[in-house]
């Protein structure tokens, strides 16, 4: 169904819907793997389809660690789906990546645990080695970058993301850890959602809306909800453009 959709997006915290959308469809449905995290709504941007899914649901019912990511990819790709752009909240580690940055990361270290990260996890299933060396897409994120240069959109080119179990934040000594490990970015559903992607053939990219300073990296003595969303809501304000121009 829907062949023709150009590109979908996953949206993180914060970002519950596309406001860009227009003409939206409300498409619901369930997939070998369970039910998604919620209804996808289809409409169009700039005279192309796009699909959105608000990956914790569209009231933030899901924490991350209880999101059913093989369901959400396998859904996107039962109506056609081939281009993923995944939205992400996330901490700022690295000098670059102070809040209200946004950046396509091109590296990701797994720190989660328990989740299930593949395709193969059910007896019988196909045990799947996939070349995971550039866990993003190429041809995805130089179509973002160039997209946000032609709309005059400030995006970092590369960073290493870290993703972490949730849905608590980090402590000062973990985030000193991933500064070590080489993360310049924190966030809690990065993976397996990358990995899974790659299993399933999809092109998928992520831009990572930084929110906050993670623990021990800015002067706030306390992450607050406030403080985080204020700052997806600033960093997300460039989308609508980016997205049509990188469908244009």
């Amino acid at each position: 169904m829907n062949p023709e959709i150009s590109l979908a997006v996953i949206g993180g915290t914060g970002l519950y819907k596309l406001a860009a959308l227009a003409a939206v469809e409300t498409l619901e449905g369930e997939t070998i793997y369970g039910k998604p995290s919620g209804p996808l709504r289809i409409g169009t941007i700039a005279g192309h389809r796009v699909a959105f899914l608000a990956r914790h649901g569209e009231g933030h019912s899901l924490p991350p660690h209880k999101i059913n990511y093989r369901a959400n990819l396998q859904r996107l790709k039962d109506i056609g789906v081939r281009r993923v752009l995944a939205i992400n909240a996330v901490g700022g580690i690295g000098d670059r990546f102070g809040p209200r940055v946004v950046a396509c990361p091109d590296q990701i270290i797994d720190y989660t645990w328990g989740r299930i990260s593949t395709l193969g996890e059910e007896p019988g299933s196909e045990v799947l080695h996939v070349d995971f060396g550039d866990p993003y897409t190429a041809s995805l994120r130089r179509s973002i970058l160039d997209a946000a240069a032609r709309v005059g959109t400030d995006v970092v080119d590369g960073g290493c993301y870290g993703a972490t179990q949730g849905p608590r934040l980090e402590t000062r000594a973990e985030i000193a850890r991933m500064r070590r490990d080489g993360c310049d970015l924190v966030g809690m559903t990065g993976m397996p959602e990358a990995g899974l992607a790659r299993e399933l053939g999809l092109d998928y990219a992520c831009l990572a809306l930084i929110a906050n300073w993670a623990a021990g990296c800015g002067d706030a003595a306390e992450i607050t909800l406030e403080e985080v969303l204020a700052n997806v809501e600033v960093a997300s304000a460039s989308l609508p453009r980016l997205i049509a121009a990188m469908l244009g």
